[in-house]
């Protein structure tokens, strides 16, 4: 039981379970500003097409049940915005990533013949063109 409390232990306090948390946290209460955004802005400007809500978009069927189009509209709205604003800051993090970063030059795989100059496989012994001897210090 010990081995199994310390294994769930390192599990749960590991770096990517931590930060997962943190975004669903986070992801929530953005979720609620985009909603209210929604709600209180984008909605009465779509409501100016037809009604004065768009949550009012319903469909009224038999036994008083209804279809309410209002709400997957602003459903869809709210993952659209939230998409798009996820997108533009995964893109924002990965430019800052990428700006203390310095290229990694690739080792070379290639180099001259001292005889006939044209490339050659860096671990060749001859040249493939010239057939010439080649110097291990020849680059």
């Amino acid at each position: 039981m010990k081995k199994f409390l310390e294994e769930f232990k390192a599990f749960a306090l590991k770096g990517n379970v931590m930060d997962m948390a943190i975004g669903v946290i986070i992801g929530g209460a953005f979720t609620a500003i985009i909603t209210a955004f929604t709600e209180n802005v984008i909605n009465p400007i779509i409501g100016c097409i037809g009604s004065p809500e768009v949550t009012g978009f319903v469909i009224p069927l038999i036994k008083g049940q209804s279809i309410n189009l209002g709400a997957l509209i602003s459903a869809i709205i709210n993952f659209v915005i939230v998409a798009f604003v996820l997108f533009l800051m995964l893109k924002a993090m990965n430019k800052a990533m990428s700006i203390g970063k310095k290229k990694e030059e690739a080792a070379p795989t290639t180099k001259k013949c001292p005889f006939c100059q044209s490339e050659i496989d860096i671990k060749a012994t001859r040249c493939p063109h010239c057939t010439s001897v080649l110097d291990e210090k020849a680059s």
